[in-house]
């Protein structure tokens, strides 16, 4: 029977939540301040809150909110001298940081990178994030962490572009600047040794994974895509199936993967018997060098961190508390990198397990002791039917609850970045889950025998997989052709999809403080709230 958790207490919160607000504040210029007075104002807040005991939580949370503010506009780093500016050719050197997929021009490489070097009146853009478009006169792309001497045209990008664009995406992600028309001069620096070998690898896994399967392009470019999080693998129209079908994030390096192949890690070398902490740091080490090899994205290194976290709190013999992970892994993630607060896949994934933790959980337990099966039976008058259907309709009802509770917020979210609405997402996710972390494992055992020479056992668990993924693909385009199944929508104003969101969250926390009693309203509040968010927040089209 699933339990109810009990006594799930995050003192990270007293943190998280205040600097999360300093974040906003800092982006909606709440607080026209420069960031040496703000963090003027956090240090005396503080140090009142020090000296007077009585005032330490007011003083603590304005203290975060005014360095969350800081930390937003020093993070953002716009250049007052820039915004009247008209683009301007430029000669830079860049860093690479991320390499995007190949699009129909094979001759221009666009992705994310960081300027190094600039020509002598130029030099306040040292520092600076700038997307490119980059031509290279050889037809090879940059390395990532290579640094390449480029020439094109530089574009100041809008501090608050619409939120349907590319440039909000980029402007979420921290970017100030566009550098478009450009082409590679030279290479300034290759990679490290380290960075070669993350290509190599990357390279290395992508034969792995298509052992036996080249003549079933199909499976095989949504097996790539799947473990390794190459989107472009998948066509447009298999794209837009699982979009539409709400299960997308399958094909994101997020929570389900690293989850996956972090129990798939410690149950290999639990086989070998090793120390604890032995076992905790190779494991970790091994997550780390695949997340690090399929590109280090934010949603992978969010869910390594998190993943993280928890393992150390089991063997440093902490009680286990998934709240208390998250929101620590959270701090430290806004901590490094603030812009992820304001992105998509940071909503998604904090919103959806603070989801499953807070309300799916509770309301399992709650449908699992409440509904059980059988209960007016002896023990003994039970035959194996009765414990088979009892227990189906345990684990039946949990996954209902934990789909439901990760829904509310998905549904909203969707909205806000994708303009769509997934009904069907519930009843799909119910059914693809399950099936996607059979891929996963059997990815991972196909990675660890075709690395170890054993090509004839990795083609047994490609083909394995590939089986699974046909069943997928059909299911999902099943699940598109129901009626209902997904409608575009919007919000009827910008600002009602984050302030719904943050609500929702609010709602969740409230009714879980209060265990979820009835005369506290029980587990509906946060299922009305949606309901009268979509009925009169939302335009469909």
């Amino acid at each position: 029977m699933t339990q109810v958790p009990e006594g799930h207490r995050a003192p990270a919160l007293w943190i998280l939540l205040p600097l999360m607000a300093g974040l906003v504040a800092g982006r909606q210029q709440w607080l026209p301040l420069e960031p040496a007075w703000l963090l003027v104002g956090a240090l005396a807040v503080s140090c009142v809150a020090l000296l007077v005991p009585r005032v330490w939580a007011p003083g603590l949370v304005m203290g975060l909110l005014l360095l969350g503010a800081a930390h937003y506009t020093l993070a953002r780093a716009r250049i007052a001298a820039w915004e009247e500016l008209p683009p301007r050719e430029a000669q830079l050197t860049v860093r690479i940081d991320r390499i995007f997929p190949a699009s129909s021009d094979l001759r221009r490489t666009s992705g994310l990178g960081r300027i190094t070097a600039a020509d002598p009146h130029l030099q306040e853009l040292v520092g600076q994030q700038l997307y490119f478009s980059l031509a290279s006169a050889t037809g090879e792309p940059p390395a990532r962490a290579a640094e390449v001497a480029v020439i094109g045209v530089l574009q100041l990008l809008p501090y608050d572009p619409p939120s349907d664009s590319f440039d909000a995406y980029l402007a979420g992600a921290g970017i100030n600047f566009r550098l478009g028309r450009g082409r590679i001069l030279e290479t300034v620096r290759s990679p490290s040794a380290y960075h070669r070998f993350c290509t190599a690898a990357l390279s290395r896994f992508e034969t792995i994974l298509s052992h036996g399967l080249t003549d079933k392009p199909q499976p095989g470019g949504i097996f790539r895509a799947m473990l390794l999080g190459q989107k472009h693998e998948l066509s447009s129209e298999q794209g837009d199936r699982f979009m539409h079908s709400g299960t997308m994030h399958l094909f994101a390096i997020s929570g389900l993967h690293i989850s996956a192949i972090a129990l798939c890690l410690n149950v290999l070398l639990s086989l070998i018997r090793i120390p604890r902490v032995w076992q905790f740091g190779l494991a970790t080490l091994a997550l780390w060098l695949f997340t690090d090899i399929t590109g280090a994205m934010p949603s992978a290194v969010r869910a390594f961190i998190m993943t993280t976290v928890l393992s150390a709190s089991f063997v440093l013999r902490v009680p286990g508390n998934p709240l208390s992970a998250l929101a620590f892994s959270a701090v430290l993630v806004l901590t490094g990198d603030p812009m992820q607060l304001f992105s998509a896949s940071f909503q998604l994934s904090y919103g959806i397990v603070t989801a499953l933790l807070i309300l799916g959980l509770p309301l399992a337990g709650h449908w699992s002791s409440a509904k059980r099966l059988f209960t007016a039976l002896p023990e003994a008058a039970k035959t194996r039917w009765h414990h088979t259907t009892a227990g189906s309709w345990d684990k039946v009802s949990s996954a209902l609850a934990l789909g439901l509770a990760a829904t509310l917020v998905s549904t909203l979210s969707s909205i806000a970045f994708f303009n769509l609405v997934t009904p069907g997402a519930l009843l799909a996710n119910l059914v693809l889950i399950p099936l996607a972390l059979a891929v996963v494992c059997a990815g991972f055992a196909s990675l660890l025998t075709g690395l170890t020479g054993l090509t004839g056992l990795s083609v047994v668990f490609n083909h394995a997989a590939a089986l699974v993924l046909v069943l997928i693909e059909k299911t999902v385009e099943l699940f598109v052709l129901l009626p209902g199944s997904y409608q575009t929508a919007a919000y009827r104003g910008d600002w009602v999809g984050p302030v719904s969101i943050a609500l929702l969250v609010g709602v969740m926390i409230h009714g879980y403080s209060r265990r979820w009693e009835r005369p506290a309203g029980g587990y509906w509040p946060p299922f009305a709230f949606v309901a009268l968010v979509l009925t009169f927040g939302v335009r469909f089209e």
